[in-house]
């Protein structure tokens, strides 16, 4: 690639061995930082929560009130009852309209969350963007999720044929939180059935990146660690930006979600039928395309890129040029003090540049980080230093501006077929946020703080109240609870998202066109 040289890979490297281990933390996925091994169903002691039974031949079996034969229905659960017939109660039977007093209770208190799931949770949509038709496929009973439980157990490999049905286990369990993994080639609750144990590997799963705050904590300002606020999220706006419109020229793709991970960060699912079915190579490839920060926080100089730039790079500088100035420079002010400034300064590639610019700043302490930048190409205009490369000056600026605005990735969510993520809508235990879609379109407006936690959905509910001019016309369709909410753009913005990525999945030119692209070449 034009502007990183990535670690060599082979069709070798990629694994047929069963997901990666992760590690559940209260938060945001932290999988890639602190690997242990993790329990499975059947291998967790007794003591606890339930383990997860094996699928019986009843549950296994595809009924027909499960299927979602018209995806333009608004009803989460269409009922199979005939007209005039009472609908046969789900189980758990539905959650009574004021269960609890959420005011006085935690985002992770189990009640909270039950009423979330029972109330609140896209199931139906959720099922309809993994499964990519109305009708249940291989693409969803195939597919791996994994349960973090109150008491801090982990249940790997669970599948489920209908959306039903994950409703019911997730009700019944009642998990903090929930992770998606990748479509295998068989059911994983039949794993240890197979007499070739090599038989069972991953097969599909949307291409994942993973942003957090964390790692911008040496040059954002205002936070640090879990803590944010609307000026250090700027840094993942422009991330956003950066990432979404190179997946989208630079490689033509089309469905792209990002979700809000409840705390400190963003991921994004690439869902496009061409990106699922990718190995591990070519995983590989567009992460490595994508990462230009590299190194820890000890670590010097974290820009090192080909001269000319990349395409992309030049067009990412165009797009963060103004975010450097007012977010970085003016909002978080890098180089306020002597120890900040020199972290500037030894990004310069001229020592008697260096030495005019360290003095002009002692003669004048408290000058702001955009006046001490602004210094730099004043200073050298002087002829401060005559052996100063002006091309060379140039291009550490350029990196400069890089290496304080462009992403910085978590590489390896992004590098493995089988690595899981957390589900969008579920609760961050420690906020109480729901895991919200951003509309990219209106990028600018998202206020993470301003998402709603479960706490004040379950209040929404109760406090709403019909519309008096609805009530006439609106008396025969039901409203869902979480149409009585502040959630109901961010679900609606969701449907939205699956109904285009389930009509490109049904037209035929364009799947003709998608797999032709399966032999792309990076």
């Amino acid at each position: 690639m034009p502007h990183s040289s990535p670690e060599d890979s082979s069709p070798d490297a990629a694994q047929d061995t069963p997901a990666e281990s992760t590690t559940p933390d209260s938060g945001d996925n932290q999988a890639t930082k602190d690997d242990v091994a993790m329990g499975e169903a059947e291998s967790l002691p007794p003591q606890g929560e339930p383990a997860v039974a094996e699928m019986t031949k009843e549950t296994q079996q595809v009924k027909l009130e499960d299927m979602f034969s018209d995806i333009e229905s608004d009803d989460e659960f269409p009922s199979s009852s005939r007209p005039g017939q009472a609908p046969k109660p789900s189980s758990p039977p539905p959650a009574p309209s004021s269960p609890i007093h959420v005011s006085s209770m935690q985002a992770s208190d189990p009640e909270v969350m039950r009423s979330f799931y029972q109330r609140l949770f896209p199931w139906r949509y959720l099922f309809q963007w993994l499964n990519h038709s109305p009708n249940p496929t291989n693409d969803f009973g195939h597919r791996e999720f994994a349960f973090t439980l109150q008491n801090d157990a982990y249940l790997r490999y669970q599948s489920f044929p209908t959306s039903d049905h994950l409703r019911k286990d997730v009700l019944r369990l009642n998990p903090s939180r929930f992770e998606i993994g990748p479509v295998y080639t068989t059911n994983p609750r039949d794993r240890k059935t197979l007499r070739n144990s090599a038989a069972f590997k991953p097969l599909a799963k949307e291409l994942c990146f993973d942003i957090d705050l964390t790692d911008y904590d040496e040059i954002r300002t205002c936070c640090d660690k879990a803590n944010i606020c609307n000026r250090c999220w700027q840094f993942m706006t422009m991330a956003i930006k950066t990432v979404d419109v190179a997946l989208r020229e630079d490689f033509g793709f089309r469905h792209i979600m990002w979700v809000y991970s409840g705390r400190r960060g963003a991921h994004a699912w690439v869902c496009d039928k061409k990106v699922r079915s990718m190995d591990d190579q070519r995983r590989r490839a567009i992460a490595g395309y994508l990462e230009v920060i590299r190194g820890g926080a000890q670590s010097g100089k974290k820009v090192n890129v080909r001269r000319p730039l990349h395409p992309h790079l030049t067009r990412s500088l165009d797009i963060l040029k103004t975010h450097f100035q007012e977010d970085v420079l003016r909002e978080q002010n890098p180089w306020e003090t002597n120890e900040q400034a020199e972290k500037l300064l030894q990004l310069l590639p001229d020592r008697t540049l260096n030495d005019s610019l360290r003095k002009k700043w002692a003669s004048s302490p408290g000058r702001s980080s955009a006046s001490k930048w602004s210094d730099i190409d004043a200073v050298a205009k002087t002829g401060a230093s005559r052996a100063l490369d002006a091309k060379a000056l140039l291009e550490a600026k350029q990196d400069i501006v890089l290496e304080y605005t462009y992403p910085r990735l978590d590489i390896e969510v992004s590098k493995k077929l089988n690595h899981l993520l957390k589900s969008p809508f579920v609760v961050h235990p420690g906020t109480g946020r729901v895991c919200v879609p951003i509309d990219t379109r209106h990028l600018e407006d998202f206020d993470p703080l301003g998402v709603p936690t479960v706490q004040s959905l379950l209040q929404e509910i109760d406090a709403w109240k019909a519309p008096e001019d609805d009530a006439e016309g609106s008396q025969g369709k039901m409203v869902q609870d979480w149409e009585k909410t502040s959630l109901r753009p961010y679900i609606e913005q969701f449907r939205t998202f699956v109904s285009a990525l389930m009509k490109d999945e049904r037209d035929p030119k364009i799947k003709r066109e998608r797999d032709e692209a399966e032999s792309m070449e990076f």
